[in-house]
């Protein structure tokens, strides 16, 4: 595989960093926020308008760039939901302490 293809996946998979990494930093901050549909609406405008932007720049006419940023992206997407389900498993762990406590 050339190293313009190994390159556009590389960049694919930061696209996919950024989409999903700012997806849960808005939806954390919209949870928190007086203007949640705001946060939204302008993380989404945002989110896309990098997304598109990256994927016609890596793309550049070459379908195989193209195709591989995807590949890219969808790897980010499944690192990001197993990053997730971990951060989630480490937040609901109750402490050892409370594990152990001696009952009366």
């Amino acid at each position: 595989m050339p190293i313009g293809t190994w390159l556009a996946a590389l960049a694919g998979f930061a696209l996919g960093c950024f989409f999903f990494g700012s997806l849960w930093w808005t939806v954390r901050r919209a949870l928190s926020s007086q203007s949640s549909a705001l946060w939204l609406l302008g993380g989404l405008v945002v989110r896309m308008a990098v997304t598109l932007l990256g994927f016609y720049t890596v793309g550049a006419g070459h379908w195989e760039r193209l195709i591989a940023c995807l590949v890219g992206f969808v790897v980010a997407r499944v690192a990001a939901k197993y990053g997730v389900q971990r951060w989630e498993q480490s937040q609901t762990r109750l402490p050892q302490e409370a594990i152990h406590a001696p009952q009366s």
